[in-house]
């Protein structure tokens, strides 16, 4: 049994509350957040607009501090200032100074976080061919589009060749091919061993590249840890088209393998559990049937998504009928 890799990331009880205005009560807006993130893994916190999401990542990077709690970075405590050599981020809406062309703004940011003299030309020009900005890399950054920006942004968070990223919202501005662009990048990271937290709304591209993810509503975790092990076996199901096959065999089949069957002109559709259907295609082949398509009906993070917001709404509003809200 081989040990997990260690523990990148601790966030643990997390509460933190802000007061919109003097005189007016606190509004609770992360309770009690706790996960973790593990060495070398590209890890996707989702949730929706409003969920925490950039609450939380202010907390890590030390930029607000949590009401109560604790969040730690390669084991340091996020209010200390030495472990962050070691960490890239990457806001929501980076600022730069849009005189500058694309190749300053790195050598400023490579300056910025010591990046020795000797190797800064060579590291720039590095991080300009990993975004493909090359051909505009002395451009000033005024005449940048927002996805070109972007690209910036994640080269400066990568510029010191930090251990850990931190990417809020890395694909924002992005069209498909500068979006796969990106997922290859973090996707090299991972292969070079560095561990990457992603903050983002793009399920699709959580689902392709990330390792495991936490899906946070409302304030609160309502989900963590890899897709399939948080499906009961009898979720996943499959869908078969057949044609030719006996109405009265239908019903039998229907009924042996507990499936929900539906007539279409000539062809029957059939949603059958993931571990029954190699018994009901020999039964239905048995009958006579011809078997036109199996399309596995694999639940998607979208699908685990929806659940945790909607159990998470049903969940405030049984505690606020309760009386339960925080102040």
């Amino acid at each position: 049994m081989t040990d997990s890799p260690p523990e990148i990331v601790r966030v643990d009880d997390l509460v933190k509350d802000f007061r919109p205005g003097l005189g007016l009560r606190s509004k609770r807006v992360l309770h009690g957040v706790s996960f973790a993130v593990r060495e070398g893994e590209i890890f996707g916190f989702v949730g929706p607009n409003g969920a925490g999401k950039t609450t939380t990542l202010k907390v890590l990077m030390g930029l607000i501090r949590p009401t109560s709690g604790r969040a730690s970075i390669l084991g340091c405590d996020v209010g200390e200032a030495g472990f962050r050599q070691h960490i890239g981020f990457l806001p929501e809406n980076p600022y730069f100074y849009p005189f500058l062309t694309g190749r300053e703004i790195l050598r400023f940011y490579a300056r910025l976080c010591g990046v020795e003299s000797s190797l800064l030309a060579e590291r720039v020009n590095d991080l300009l061919a990993l975004v493909r900005l090359e051909h505009a890399s002395d451009a000033r950054l005024s005449t940048y589009s927002k996805g070109m920006l972007q690209r910036v942004g994640i080269a400066q968070a990568l510029i010191h060749d930090p251990e850990v990223a931190f990417l809020d919202e890395p694909m924002s501005g992005l069209d498909p091919i500068g979006r796969k662009d990106i997922r290859d990048i973090i996707l090299r990271l991972k292969a070079a061993g560095k561990t990457v937290f992603m903050n983002t709304h793009i399920l699709s591209d959580v689902e392709m590249i990330c390792d495991r993810v936490a899906i946070i509503v409302n304030g609160r975790i309502r989900y963590e840890g890899p897709i399939r092990e948080f499906l009961r076996e009898d979720e996943l199901r499959s869908d078969i088209v057949l044609a030719r096959l006996p109405s009265e065999t239908s019903t039998e089949l229907g009924e042996r393998f507990s499936a929900t069957l539906q007539t279409v002109g000539e062809t029957i559709e059939v949603q059958v559990r993931e571990g029954q259907v190699q018994g009901f295609l020999e039964a239905a082949l048995g009958a006579g049937a011809e078997i036109l398509s199996v399309t596995p009906n694999r639940v998607s993070l979208e699908h685990i998504f929806l659940e945790a917001v909607e159990e998470g709404e049903r969940a405030d509003a049984r505690a606020d009928r309760g009386g339960e809200g925080t102040s």
